[in-house]
């Protein structure tokens, strides 16, 4: 979602725009003669294609300033030779990238990949010049709005036997609301359809008024289940309609940003997340013999310390020198809550300390239905541990991913720490006061 007035702050000048994902992966490079003009021109109505499919993925523009449109050249060839975004890559070749089709001609719609566009009555989105985190997508796409991935015809006025489709096992394992079997009204799938149809065109504000409406009824109607699934949907909503940020930038800044970059890829991709780790939360806990024990919470947005958004926590439940229980009671605390407001939730957490720490924090998230990917890191060796798995992570000293997570424990001791000394400092003033 773009905000009109932060595009007023670009100037009406040469230079060159760099467009981000919300990893702050650059994902295009253009030149212009007026900034302005033509970075707005990405987000009229009536885009072509290419251009809404670099629109979906952009969170972040950069710019850099240029005397002329000739040094605007020369420095977008240099940062496209350098970084060689995929946009940029795609639309210079002349392969056929595959789109999104929603066959709204069907009685019971699917979406499903293709590379033919066909005046066919059909809704289609892209092109995705990369197949993988498409595909990705769409598995999540699946689960959350049950469209039926299979390829069999009919229509609702004349359905398959059953003895054909009662073994389905898309509707057995949940995959499919069973249209083929009667399971679904065409106008409640219809429905559902729609809700995906808002998602894809982007059209998040509208989305989320809806389901709004939805869990409210819900409520109303004292279906909890319900109401809480459609709460965990804002909440993922929310973080994808991310408000597009506008910033100069210097050239010689690309280098330290890139850097950031290429440690969340190698985070996600050694830690095996879904998506990248933009936001870590980081928790330690400190006390001297189980006195003034407390516990601290940080919070690293795209690798840097993001300082409005950490808490500290007075141990409640508690009692002598026990970090384990500490954490999971501050884990706790801090997810109930987040959890109760509808708060945005971290892509990754990472502990303080080894594996029962580690499965302190699990058995918290448990007791709260909370899927967050975490780990524990442990002084000393370094080692990085995770659920499920028996031996630790060790990555090499200079491993990017493990600087970030460092620093991420380490500022997490430091406010720890700062909290208790602070504490400690009260008491004896309090004491001596007495």
């Amino acid at each position: 979602m773009i905000d009109r007035n932060r595009l007023r702050e670009l100037p009406h000048s040469p230079g060159v725009y760099i467009y981000r994902n919300g990893g702050g992966k650059i994902i295009y490079i253009g030149k212009a003669n007026n900034l302005r003009r033509r970075v707005t021109s990405y987000f009229r109505a009536d885009a072509e294609p290419k251009v809404r499919a670099i629109v979906r993925s952009l969170r972040h523009i950069d710019y850099v300033l240029a005397l002329n449109e000739n040094e605007a050249l020369v420095i977008e060839r240099q940062l496209i030779n350098r970084y060689k975004p995929y946009y940029n890559s795609m639309w210079r070749d002349d392969k056929s990238y595959p789109y999104l089709k929603l066959s709204l001609n069907e009685d019971f719609p699917r979406l499903f990949f293709t590379r033919k566009l066909a005046q066919d009555g059909s809704e289609y989105f892209g092109p995705y010049p990369q197949l993988g985190p498409i595909k990705n997508t769409l598995r999540w796409l699946q689960k959350m709005f049950g469209w039926r991935p299979c390829a069999l015809e009919f229509d609702s006025g004349l359905l398959p036997p059953l003895n054909k489709v009662k073994s389905c096992l898309y509707f057995q394992t949940g995959r499919c609301p069973g249209p083929c079997m009667g399971k679904i009204s065409p106008e409640d799938y219809r429905k559902q359809i729609n809700e995906l149809r808002l998602f894809l065109k982007g059209k998040y504000s509208n989305l989320k008024r809806l389901w709004e409406q939805e869990m409210q009824h819900a409520s109303h109607e004292l279906n909890y289940e319900k109401a809480a699934s459609l709460r965990d949907r804002i909440i993922t909503l929310e973080r994808i309609d991310e408000k597009i940020t506008v910033r100069e930038l210097k050239p010689e800044d690309l280098a330290a940003s890139l850097k950031i970059t290429e440690a969340l890829e190698e985070l996600k991709n050694v830690l095996g997340l879904a998506q990248l780790p933009v936001i870590i939360e980081g928790f330690d806990i400190s006390n001297i013999s189980g006195t003034e024990s407390v516990g601290s919470m940080v919070r690293f947005h795209n690798a840097r310390p993001d300082k409005d958004n950490y808490r500290r926590f007075k141990i409640r439940t508690i009692t002598g020198s026990n970090d384990v229980a500490m954490i999971k009671e501050v884990v706790y605390r801090r997810y109930r809550r987040l959890s109760d407001e509808e708060k945005m939730l971290p892509d990754l957490i990472l502990i303080d300390g080894g594996k029962s720490q580690l499965s302190a924090a699990m058995e918290a998230m448990g007791s709260l239905k909370l899927k967050i990917p975490t780990v524990s890191l442990a002084k000393k060796q370094e080692e990085i541990y995770m659920p499920g798995q028996p031996a630790p992570l060790k990555l090499p000293r200079n491993s990017p991913a493990l600087h970030t997570l460092q620093a991420v424990r380490d500022e997490a001791h430091r406010f720890a720490i700062s909290y208790h000394r602070l504490r400690r400092s009260r008491n004896m003033l309090n004491a001596a006061t007495k």
